[in-house]
């Protein structure tokens, strides 16, 4: 194999790789597509609950029940689409009255939805018939539920408080928390800023410059995130959980439902088993794409892809990532960080000012120093230089620094996607 033809932006690239001692393409393992929706919904929520009563033993016609859902930067999983199944079922099965229900869009920190979003968000059938509201970590009215043994003090919108609350959320391999999806849609999802602030800073390490070791893309256990998100969701009475998984193309894969943590930790399971792609060895240079538009629209985006790759690359090989970045280094929250860079402080203004862009920076930063990274991409090179990426818009001009000849190469189409997992992890 001489040439591989990789997406960039909304087309493709050719890059030889003449003289290489190996190729290897790294993709994710086949995964099923579910075909009916609505069968895989019922039996989902029916005779296939994990460690659950069926929904409708656990929801009365009665109650009051909070539906959680994520925001439009997580619509890959195409929740509007589950939202729809789970309202037409609460309707006509459990006779919930309209009225009785809300949707709530777990935003985190992140900007509101317009209502037009919203309505994307939920489909137009269940937004014409429910009350759908955005979350807002800054509002007055956030109630207090308690403290975790870390010290995290959970304040969570009144709307998961004394009612019925079903969570659908998708899950996926997760940089901080070791999978996201579950219990991420309490803390940051429907949580205050300041309780999003104390779980996160713990990304970082207590005693040296640099991450927690034990914070990272499959790590549960002792992740210190991670067990202090899932303290912060004991805190809430959390009815039923429904989890996304989807392939490559966003199509639905598996829905794994019934009991808020163990239904969320089978799908980890399933997630792990489909992206997680096993390597014997790591190799000299790794070349990844992170799948074309809107995928590489920014820096911030691309960096899922960076940190998948840099798993699969030799400490001090050459990283190669196709990433167009058509609209520059992203949301200022994260790309602002490059100043504290320069002036050598990033570690000490994280710790003062704590944000979720600002550690994506930071663990980016740690990512890149394993190894040369270079990078096709339109973003100004004198940009990202402070970095230590390596940047051209010219593939020619990227490629005449790489020699191949004798060298063990992965190729990676779909970076975001495949987590490399070498024999020992």
């Amino acid at each position: 194999m001489n040439t591989v033809e990789l997406k960039y932006g909304k087309e493709k690239v050719a890059i030889n790789l003449q003289g290489a001692k190996s190729v290897e393409i790294l993709n994710e393992q086949p995964m099923d597509e579910i075909k009916d929706l609505k069968e895989a919904f019922i039996k989902g929520i029916t005779t296939e609950v994990v460690n659950s009563k069926p929904l409708n033993e656990i929801i009365n016609k009665d109650d009051k029940v909070t539906i959680v859902i994520s925001d439009l930067t997580r619509f890959w999983q195409r929740q509007d689409l589950i939202c729809e199944q789970l309202v037409n079922y609460l309707t006509e099965e459990v006779k919930v009255k309209y009225e009785n229900m809300v949707v709530v869009v777990a935003l985190g920190s992140h900007r509101k939805q317009s209502e037009e979003e919203l309505c994307k968000l939920v489909s137009k059938s269940v937004y014409d018939k429910v009350k759908v509201v955005n979350h807002d970590c800054d509002a007055e009215d956030l109630i207090k539920v308690g403290t975790t043994p870390s010290g995290t003090e959970v304040y969570v919108n009144p709307l998961v408080v004394g009612r019925k609350v079903i969570m659908i959320t998708g899950t996926v391999h997760h940089i901080m928390a070791g999978f996201g999806g579950g219990r991420k849609s309490v803390i940051p999802g429907v949580a205050g800023r300041q309780t999003i602030r104390q779980n996160h800073i713990q990304s970082l390490s207590k005693t040296e410059k640099r991450s927690d070791p034990l914070v990272g893309a499959r790590l549960l256990n002792h992740n210190p995130i991670n067990e202090d998100m899932n303290e912060a969701a004991k805190l809430i009475d959390v009815a039923f959980g429904i989890n996304i998984i989807v392939n490559s193309d966003s199509k639905h894969s598996k829905l794994i439902c019934g009991d808020f943590h163990d239904a969320w930790l089978k799908s980890c399971k399933y997630v792990d088993a489909a992206y997680g792609l096993p390597i014997k060895k790591e190799a000299d240079i790794v070349i990844a794409s992170c799948g074309g538009y809107p995928k590489d629209i920014n820096l911030y985006q691309s960096t899922k892809s960076l940190f998948n790759a840099s798993r699969a690359v030799k400490k001090g090989g050459t990283l190669i990532l196709l990433a167009e970045c058509s609209e520059g280094g992203g949301a200022p929250d994260f790309f602002n960080w490059i100043d504290p860079l320069k002036r050598g402080v990033l570690d000490e203004e994280l710790r003062a000012n704590f944000t979720i862009g600002g550690y994506i920076f930071y663990a980016a930063c740690e990512a890149i120093a394993k190894s040369n990274v270079m990078m096709l991409s339109s973003i100004d090179k004198d940009v990202v230089k402070d970095m230590k990426i390596t940047a051209s818009d010219n593939l020619e001009e990227l490629l005449n620094k790489v020699d191949c000849k004798n060298k063990d190469v992965y190729v990676i189409p779909y970076g975001g996607n495949v987590v490399p997992l070498l024999e020992e992890d």
